[in-house]
């Protein structure tokens, strides 16, 4: 359990600082409940993490009924995540950056995160969450059905806030699903013994 809570702990932290440091100064979004959140604080001023929270209900309603080990993970992942993104706003705009080494390096703290979490399968919350059970049951990559969902949630962001520079967030839905996918599927190596 307490590894658990440090795996957790990390993946939300890292999380916390790519979304806040780096995602939103540019007013950009990721993919999954991350994105949507973003896009509810970018149109009507929500609290991304509330919101983060809040939008995650239905899907642990329907992880609980087909997999409760899932759910209870899922369900700390997301609370934790939503309270991180919270407590890490103040870092929005600490980081003077360009847009393109902002949005990569956001992508790649994010990515790490939420692929840490995955691996031990941990969701930080939403679409990872359902992402999670897709793969358990299709045997596709959790990765690839990650960059599928959320293209689909910037493609309506872009319909929404008519932004040109949300095209970046395709970029950081590339990196992050990249990433999750290999640390979900790198596996450790044995030592070798005589």
């Amino acid at each position: 359990m307490l590894k658990k809570l440090a795996i957790i702990g990390f993946g939300s932290t890292m999380i916390g600082i790519g979304i806040n440091g780096f995602i939103l100064p540019f007013h950009l979004i990721n993919g999954g409940m991350f994105g949507i959140s973003l896009l509810l604080k970018y149109v009507w001023g929500f609290k991304a993490g509330i919101t983060f929270i809040l939008l995650n209900i239905p899907v642990y309603m329907f992880a609980y009924k087909s997999d409760p080990v899932y759910f209870f993970n899922g369900l700390i992942g997301a609370m934790i995540s939503g309270i991180m993104i919270e407590l890490l706003l103040p870092l929005n705009g600490t980081f003077q950056l360009p847009i393109m080494s902002s949005v990569i390096l956001g992508a790649v703290i994010i990515g790490i995160g939420v692929g840490v979490m995955l691996r031990n399968h941990i969701s930080p919350g939403g679409m990872d969450l359902l992402a999670l059970l897709i793969a358990k049951w299709s045997k596709v990559n959790v990765g690839v059905i990650m960059v599928a969902t959320d293209a689909v949630i910037i493609i309506s962001g872009l319909m929404l806030l008519k932004d040109p520079k949300l095209l970046y967030s395709l970029l950081i839905i590339s990196i992050v699903g990249l990433l999750a996918a290999l640390i979900t599927t790198f596996h450790s190596v044995k030592p070798f013994t005589k």
